[in-house]
C-alpha cells in the first residue's frame, strides 16, 4: 500500500525504524525484533540505508521481507551518495521488482572520511532531484526528511525550510522528521512549514534514549540538541545503564503523549533494532 494513501485513511499513523545489521548473522535477530514490533500493528516499518550505500542490498532485502513475510508495509530509505542516475534507476527498478512501493528519498551524509557532501559524477546533489527522479518512474509514494531544529549544514532555519519546500514541490508525499527532544521545536517547525504552504503530512521522529554514550554520539552526528534539564538528568544517571534506559523511555512517552494531544499525523519511533522501548511506549499510550 502506498503510504500517502494511509494518511488519507487515518488520522494518525504509527511506524518504526530499523537498520540493516552490520554483521551478516544478525539478520534473523533483526527479524525477531520486527516480528515483535508487528504485534503492535504499525502502519509501516522503515529500513535505513547505510553510509555510501553500504547496506543497499540488505535494505532492499529487509524491506521486501517485511512485506512478504511480516505482512507489514515497508518504507525503504534511498540516498544520493556514491550513485549515478543509472545506479539509482537500477536500485529503484529493483525495489519495484521486490514489491517495495514506498521510498524515503534522502541526499545522505558525506561518505566516511569526507567532511562535505559532493555531488557524485552523473548523480544527484540534492534530495529534491532524487524525489523528482523517483516520481517520474511512477508507482511509488515518496517521503522526505525534515529537521525541526534545522539541518546542520543549512545557512539558516528559513533556508532549510525553503529546501524542504523544494522537496515537497518535487513530489514528496509526506515528511518524517529527524529526532528531537524538545516538542516546541517540532511545533515551531510544523507551523513555519504550513506557513510556507507545505501541506503534506509531517510525522515526528521519536528517539527513546537507551544508552548515555549512544545518545551523545547520535545527537553529535545529526545536530539535535539535548535540553539542559534532560542532559543534567542523563549525566546524573550515566553510571546506571538501567536507570538511563528507564528514564529515556519515560521521557519518550511524555513526548509522544504531548505530540498526540497536539494532533500530529503520526509517530515514527526509532527502535535501534530493539523492540522493548517501542512496545512499552505504545502500550502505555494505549495505541
Amino acid at each position: 500500500m502506498l503510504i500517502r494513501d494511509l494518511f488519507s485513511q487515518k488520522k494518525q499513523t504509527l511506524s518504526f525504524e530499523v537498520f540493516p545489521p552490520v554483521r551478516e548473522g544478525n539478520l534473523e535477530s533483526l527479524f525477531q525484533t520486527i516480528s515483535e514490533l508487528q504485534e503492535l500493528k504499525p502502519d509501516f516499518i522503515s529500513v535505513t540505508y547505510g553510509a555510501a550505500g553500504g547496506t543497499r542490498d540488505k535494505t532492499i532485502e529487509i524491506a521486501s521481507r517485511v512485506k512478504s513475510e511480516i505482512k507489514s508495509e515497508a518504507l525503504a530509505h534511498l540516498t544520493c551518495v556514491a550513485s549515478t542516475r543509472d545506479d539509482i534507476a537500477r536500485i529503484v527498478d529493483d525495489m519495484k521488482a521486490q514489491n517495495i512501493e514506498n521510498i524515503l528519498a534522502l541526499r545522505g551524509d558525506p561518505p566516511r572520511g569526507e567532511e562535505k557532501f559532493v555531488r557524485p559524477a552523473g548523480g544527484f546533489g540534492f534530495a529534491n532531484e532524487l524525489v523528482a527522479f523517483i516520481k517520474e518512474r511512477n508507482g511509488f509514494s515518496v517521503g522526505v526528511a525534515g529537521y525541526p531544529e534545522g539541518h546542520p549544514e543549512a545557512s539558516s532555519f528559513d533556508d532549510d525550510l525553503k529546501n524542504l519546500k523544494r522537496k515537497v514541490d518535487a513530489g514528496a508525499d509526506f515528511i518524517v522528521t529527524q529526532l528531537f527532544f524538545n516538542n516546541d521545536d517540532f511545533y515551531r517547525f510544523r507551523d513555519r512549514a504550513v506557513a510556507l504552504k507545505i501541506n503534506v503530512p509531517i510525522v515526528p521522529g521519536i528517539f527513546p534514549i537507551l544508552n548515555y554514550k549512544q545518545v551523545l554520539r547520535i545527537t553529535e552526528l545529526c545536530g539535535a540538541k539535548i535540553p539542559p534539564a534532560l542532559g543534567e538528568k542523563l549525566c546524573w544517571l550515566k553510571d546506571k545503564p538501567e536507570s538511563v534506559e528507564k528514564y529515556g523511555i519515560e521521557y519518550a512517552q511524555k513526548q509522544a503523549y504531548d505530540l498526540i494531544r497536539n494532533e500530529v499525523r503520526g509517530l515514527h519511533i526509532c527502535t535501534m533494532n530493539q523492540s522493548r522501548a517501542a512496545r512499552k511506549i505504545v502500550r502505555e499510550l494505549g495505541l
